[in-house]
């Protein structure tokens, strides 16, 4: 697969987004155009389901470049982001000189610390050279790692570079496509914001998120993606501990369409809520006249 060219403008941008299924407000397509164009990272943060993941496999696949990704957890380290030695294979390595005679040390601790015995991680593997041109490195949902790693990464989003005490300096001949997202679970430093270009995503409007319902699901009546839509934006209106985000969205229309429901009710809802909402607490709220309510309003033609 051959690498497309890099968006000439915004519309450009948003045409390739919208060309892979992702509506983009102009904003959003603003920002990742200039990253793209400033060789710069990009950093989304905004609600978990909002799409700041989708983007980063949209631009991988509609640039024809290759998706490294990067999970963050609590303890991520080195070793599982970066790299670490094939200690095994050194002491093979090591037992094999020792037993073929007189070793010398130094050219020992040089030939064991070689590429061979590098096992490369994603971030690693992010700074390669790639036919395909510069890969789409994704660091997903950063706030979940500590900040000891967050730190560690400054190098790598200034100068798109990795130093190896053992091995020296491995520096991208290419800098990657870098998306970083956050759910803002912790704040991020503001020494890794300084080095990207910053945006918020929100939850969509009415009008676009039916036009994303009707995009991803084409076969999806009018009527019931109306009523879905506004049922959902009712809901984000509410106090609940997670508001369901366009990834929910899209779940319960999916879920709706093969229970081949032509309208929302009760109890058809109610057999369904778990889609939308993902905490007992939010879904007990949601019961009796409270969820009667939101589904009136939202089966309302006017």
């Amino acid at each position: 697969m051959s690498a497309a060219a890099l968006p000439a403008s915004v519309d450009a941008m948003l045409e390739l987004l919208s060309s892979r299924g992702y509506l983009a407000e102009r904003a959003l397509a603003t920002v990742t155009y200039l990253s793209l164009r400033m060789g710069r990272p990009l950093f989304l943060e905004g609600e978990a389901g909002v799409g700041k993941t989708e983007i980063a496999k949209v631009l991988s696949a509609a640039l024809g470049r290759k998706l490294i990704r990067l999970q963050c957890y609590e303890g991520l380290d080195v070793a599982s982001a970066v790299y670490e030695w094939n200690s095994a294979a050194q002491m093979i390595a090591i037992r094999l000189a020792e037993a073929g005679g007189e070793v010398d040390r130094d050219q020992l601790s040089s030939d064991i610390f070689a590429d061979r015995y590098l096992i490369k991680r994603p971030l690693l593997q992010a700074l390669e050279p790639d036919v395909a041109g510069a890969p789409v490195l994704l660091i997903d949902e950063l706030d979940r790692a500590d900040e000891a790693f967050e730190a560690y990464l400054l190098e790598i989003l200034s100068d798109f570079q990795v130093t190896i005490p053992e091995f020296g300096t491995v520096k991208a001949p290419h800098p990657p496509i870098v998306i970083i997202t956050s759910n803002r679970t912790r704040e991020i430093h503001d020494a890794l914001k300084r080095r990207c270009l910053y945006h918020w995503v929100d939850y969509p409007s009415a009008e676009r998120e039916l036009a994303i319902v009707k995009t991803r699901l084409p076969g999806i009546s009018q009527r019931l993606s109306q009523q879905i839509v506004r049922f959902v934006q009712a809901l984000r209106d509410q106090d609940f501990y997670k508001s369901p985000g366009v990834a929910e969205t899209l779940d319960w229309a999916t879920a709706l369409t093969e229970l081949d429901a032509r309208s929302l009710n009760a109890e058809v809802v109610g057999d369904t809520l778990g889609a939308l909402l993902k905490y007992q607490d939010d879904i007990a709220r949601m019961q009796g006249d409270a969820l009667n309510k939101v589904i009136k309003d939202a089966t309302s033609e006017t």
